[in-house]
């Protein structure tokens, strides 16, 4: 297993428009051609990788997943991660990312 590599950035909260509403960071533009740049290779389907993110307290299993029309990559916050942290759309928060 290869080890991982940690990212920490800062980014603020928003909700997808779509059905379900789901609420997302976008990578910092640079940090995402980084990572595309040396590790995009691992990317699965859809430009998924495998992550671990971490924001306050909560840490958890997750994937960041390439958008090709923004050109980042996006962390999907799950509604635990939200409630435990007392996230909500539009704040800035401080995120730190294992690939």
């Amino acid at each position: 297993m290869l080890p991982k590599i940690t990212y920490s950035f800062s980014a603020s909260i928003w909700q997808h428009n779509g059905p379900g509403g789901w609420f997302f960071v976008s990578l910092p533009g640079e940090l995402s051609s980084e990572i595309r740049t040396h590790i995009g290779s691992l990317e699965e389907g859809w430009g998924r990788l495998k992550a671990q993110a971490q924001v306050g307290n909560t840490k958890w299993d997750t994937a960041i997943w390439f958008d090709t029309k923004q050109k980042t990559y996006l962390l999907p916050l799950k509604a635990d991660v939200r409630r435990k942290e007392k996230l909500e759309t539009g704040v800035t928060i401080e995120v730190t990312l294992w690939l």
